[in-house]
């Protein structure tokens, strides 16, 4: 665990799926129409993968997810997939499908009140993160995000290293907020502070500690 004191926080960064928002109740049939459509286009029979599969593979990078998923197809075949997987699952957030967790925008807009930098560190890619964020009214309150690129930044490790230098923060001032082993990492790797959404994605014993527990996010507000 990390040392850490709520009084010297500047900085909260946010997970996003499994943390403000969970694709639980779509992602099987957008990424059941995605490889679908692709099988069909392209010639090749593809297996649709389980939802537990899927629902494992939640919070990891992008090309990870579909490597693990389509391990015989090639990268570009997978790409071409995930493109789809993206389009679809911004159209139905967009249509209001998808489940924000209670008072997302409530939380965020206090947290933002009270002087805290508002950061998105997510393995999604921008239109993902930014439609959710617009649809739950919160966009403008975050600081430009920054986002997996495979080439200067590859984890969300990363992402908060970025951060770091970007503001000249001390990593100790910085709150990685997630449910998922990916967020856990990306703090540990950085020597930041870490709360653990259990209301998330984990699996049982996922998360080996953390400084925070948050039943639900508007905790936050009680907590800092």
């Amino acid at each position: 665990m990390t040392s850490f004191s709520s009084d010297s926080l500047q900085a909260l960064a946010f997970d996003v799926d499994g943390t403000l928002f969970s694709s639980e109740e779509i992602i099987l049939q957008v990424y059941k129409d995605s490889i679908e459509h692709f099988s069909q286009s392209s010639g090749i029979p593809l297996e649709l993968p389980s939802r537990e599969r899927i629902m494992d593979e939640i919070g990891k990078p992008v090309k990870t997810i579909f490597l693990n998923l389509l391990p015989q197809l090639e990268e570009e075949q997978r790409d071409t997939i995930s493109d789809s997987v993206l389009r679809f699952l911004c159209q139905r957030i967009r249509n209001g499908e998808g489940e924000f967790y209670p008072q997302v925008k409530e939380t965020i807009e206090s947290l933002s009140r009270k002087g805290f930098r508002i950061l998105a560190a997510s393995n999604g890619r921008r239109p993902y993160i930014e439609t959710i964020l617009d649809v739950a009214g919160v966009l403008p309150l975050f600081d430009p995000i920054l986002v997996i690129d495979n080439e200067r930044i590859k984890t969300k490790g990363g992402i908060l290293k970025e951060y770091v230098k970007l503001y000249g923060l001390e990593p100790e001032k910085i709150l990685m907020i997630g449910d998922r082993l990916s967020d856990y990492d990306a703090a540990r790797q950085n020597g930041c502070p870490f709360a653990f959404c259990t209301y998330g994605h984990a699996n049982p014993g996922e998360i080996p500690d953390f400084e925070m527990e948050l039943k639900n996010l508007s905790d936050l507000t009680k907590l800092l």
